[in-house]
């Protein structure tokens, strides 16, 4: 696990997880949306893009006997611990950069959960995984759609369910359903940062606040709005083009 990180919020690490919103909660909604997609899947090639150490992916062949899957991230380290933790014949790990992975023959489906709100040029990203897909294929795709860039540094943006539709407008893909999750949080344990993973927040906040007056005024609109919780989007969208699975 040479320079792979337990503790780092954007990276889940199952069998190195504690209780609490950021480890056994977050796992457990994790999961939840790869069993979503395990249902919503078409068969057989699919691409899970941005998978972390694997265990998604991992979780969708074992699911699925139909299966067969790339998992790509860009971290070598988590693709070195995939391998070793999540290795299956039906199942091949890729360490590449998101804007750079090509692939000649195409996936019935491609999955990317939390992954655009990282993304510096995030229409770019959809444009390249909807070039990737089988006529007919399936992206299933996920991102918070609470504001979030204020507490966590490393989401360059912010979407409502209505901004993260329209990043897929006019590109040949119709809504076929969606799954809202919504995952309560401690105020208190934020604050105090008491789970491991939360030494990855934005230290400094209420300094970043004052320096960002707007980001101030959006985290009281989100929480006078939905209260302590975060809401994740999940939505299957097919390929206009083909005949489907």
């Amino acid at each position: 696990m040479a320079n792979l990180s337990t503790t780092d919020l954007e990276r889940l690490v199952p069998d190195e997880l504690g209780s609490g919103t950021t480890g056994r909660e977050t796992l457990e909604l994790h999961l939840a949306r790869y069993h979503f997609a395990s249902e919503q899947a078409c068969g057989p090639r699919f691409l899970d893009l941005a998978c972390g150490v694997g265990y998604g992916s991992h979780y969708l062949v074992e699911r699925r006997s139909d299966l067969v899957g790339t998992a790509v991230d860009i971290s070598a380290s988590a693709i070195a611990y995939a391998r070793t933790r999540y290795a299956h014949p039906r199942l091949s790990f890729v360490a590449q950069d998101a804007y750079d992975f090509m692939d000649a023959d195409g996936f019935d489906t491609i999955i990317s959960f939390e992954t655009i709100e990282h993304l510096s040029r995030p229409r770019e990203f959809v444009e390249r995984m909807v070039k990737l897909l089988k006529p007919g294929g399936r992206f299933i795709a996920s991102v918070p759609v609470t504001f979030s860039t204020d507490v966590n540094p490393h989401h360059l943006h912010d979407f409502s369910a209505g901004s993260f539709r329209a990043l897929f407008d006019g590109l040949g893909l119709r809504e076929l359903t969606s799954l809202m999750q919504v995952q309560q949080y401690r105020l208190g344990s934020v604050l105090r940062r008491k789970e491991a993973r939360m030494a990855g927040l934005r230290k400094h906040l209420f300094s970043y606040y004052l320096r960002h007056p707007e980001a101030a005024f959006h985290r009281a609109a989100t929480t006078m709005r939905t209260g302590f919780a975060n809401h994740y989007l999940i939505l299957v969208l097919q390929a206009s083009f083909g005949d489907g699975c």
